[in-house]
């Protein structure tokens, strides 16, 4: 039993069935608010396009519905409605269009954090050459800084450079 609940711990604790649990949470309210859009107001769009009134213009009754004189009903009427399936279809298409605007803008922020890890990466793979550059600026006879690769840095390193050269000329 106590393996049993180990092994149950460790697959709900991984990160990708908690992420499932979410999407799951996450679409179950998503999914309601497109049901509400199409059925409060597409639906009635699609079903005044043909200009019918309440009776509904796209559907096709093939058998009234037969009541007794009470008004019970008996049987009920077999209706063909082609507007609740046009609903049902623009549902559908609005739900995968939204799911796929949301896949597109995960997957470019994935992507743009990959990029930022490989050069962060990179740049971690060099700290050898800048802790040169530094005490190379640190020198008063220092020669100007080796190119860098980054603007930035290059324009870094010459400030601490002038910083460490005005420093060392001072009068004590």
């Amino acid at each position: 039993m106590k393996k049993f609940a180990k092994e149950f711990k460790q697959f709900i604790t991984r990160g990708n069935v908690l992420d499932m649990a979410v999407g799951i949470i996450v679409g179950g309210a998503f999914t309601a608010i497109i049901t509400s859009l199409v059925n409060n107001i597409l639906t009635p769009l699609i079903n005044w396009i043909p200009g019918a009134d309440n009776t509904g213009a796209l559907q096709v009754v093939l058998r009234e519905a037969v009541t007794d004189e009470s008004g019970a009903v008996i049987t009920q009427a077999l209706i063909i409605d082609f507007g609740a399936v046009i609903s049902a279809i623009v549902s559908f298409l609005l739900t995968a269009l939204v799911l796929f605007l949301i896949v597109k803008a995960v997957n470019g922020v994935r992507a743009k954090g990959e990029k930022l890890k490989e050069e962060l990466k990179k740049q971690s793979e060099k700290p050898a050459e800048e802790v040169v550059v530094i005490e190379e600026c640190a020198k008063p006879e220092a020669q100007p800084a080796p190119a860098v690769n980054e603007e930035t840095s290059a324009d870094l390193l010459r400030e601490i450079r002038d910083l460490l050269k005005a420093q060392n000329q001072k009068p004590e």
